[in-house]
């Protein structure tokens, strides 16, 4: 049964978000291209009390197939980093950053002693999958042979960080490529919508509007040939490949139009040696782990540290 400031927050959010469902694809793709030419170049970090003096903060540049873009890595001051969380950050592949995710990551930072990896990568509609994907698994594959790196993502984010880390398991023979865990919070991982149960969910996500996420998967993917690409939607790489990834966890709740996704990559896992746990809770929103001052959230923040706290 779901807390009751769980149920608060599932009416809250998609008002506070501003979630409707699609007008037109011209209007959407015209209001996101405003949106982005006004979006700063900062980490949001205000959620944050005194980040400024409780993390070291530095700001990389990527360069991939399309434009430039900043990654940016903090760790907290009083400590040397033990290993590193390379966060994608969600928001449907085109939202930026938000002060949520940099919450979330500072938190796992500071209980963990990691530094935090958070690429700013280029966004739908003027950017797909090609402008970011090969530059984001080099830098992934180069912070990997640093360390130990758990690679986490929520949302959209966790579809790519899935997709990232099924990159480097066909496409690498060396297993310090790889990152040694994947976190995944609601991850969006099957954007060519295999699943028909999905269409069934969008009536009872308060937060998604499916009409959104099919405008958004098109202008991610590019071409609707690109939809069921392994960099696009990872849930459909072949099971070998599957069977390459390092231990996993996987969250979601069943009132998120992206659990058939989600539900379909822990059936295809199964039986091919992928160490993942995955954890479906009854009742729950899309990325409820990030949700603040909930119990729900608090207990997966928990199952968080045991998991990446066990050795690998």
């Amino acid at each position: 049964m779901p807390s009751r400031r769980h149920e608060l927050l599932a009416r809250a959010v998609p008002r506070i978000r501003g979630s409707r469902e699609l007008d037109s694809l011209e209007e959407e793709r015209a209001r996101l291209t405003r949106w982005h030419t006004t979006l700063g170049h900062e980490l949001p970090t205000r959620l944050v009390p005194r980040f400024g003096r409780r993390f070291h903060l530095v700001r990389e540049t990527l360069r991939g197939e399309g434009p430039e873009f900043t990654s940016w890595v903090f760790a907290p001051r009083r400590s040397a980093p033990s290993r590193t969380i390379y966060y994608l950050h969600g928001g449907g592949f085109v939202a930026p950053i938000d002060p949520f995710h940099v919450r979330y990551a500072a938190r796992l930072a500071e209980t963990l002693g990691a530094r935090v990896v958070m690429p700013d990568y280029p966004l739908a509609p003027e950017h797909t999958w090609e402008a970011s994907h090969q530059a984001l698994a080099q830098d992934l594959r180069r912070w990997a042979e640093t360390g130990p790196v758990t690679l986490a993502g929520d949302s959209a984010g966790g579809g790519l960080a899935l997709a990232l880390a099924v990159t480097l398991a066909r496409d690498s023979g060396d297993a310090a490529a790889l990152p040694d865990s994947l976190l995944l919070l609601s991850p969006w991982v099957d954007l060519a919508e295999s699943t028909p149960e999905t269409a069934a969910l969008d009536a009872v996500d308060p937060w998604l509007s499916l009409s959104k996420l099919r405008a958004y998967a098109a202008w991610w993917a590019g071409t609707p040939d690109d939809l069921g690409r392994t960099e696009v939607s990872p849930a459909l790489a072949p099971r070998e490949v599957l069977g390459r990834l390092p231990r996993t966890l996987v969250f979601c709740g069943t009132r998120d139009v992206l659990q058939p996704g989600c539900r379909m990559l822990a059936t295809r896992g199964a039986g091919t040696g992928w160490p993942l746990t995955y954890v479906e809770e009854p009742d729950l929103i899309h990325v409820y782990p990030l949700l603040p001052g909930i119990p729900e959230a608090a207990r997966a923040h928990r199952t968080v540290l045991d998991f990446l706290r066990r050795p690998a």
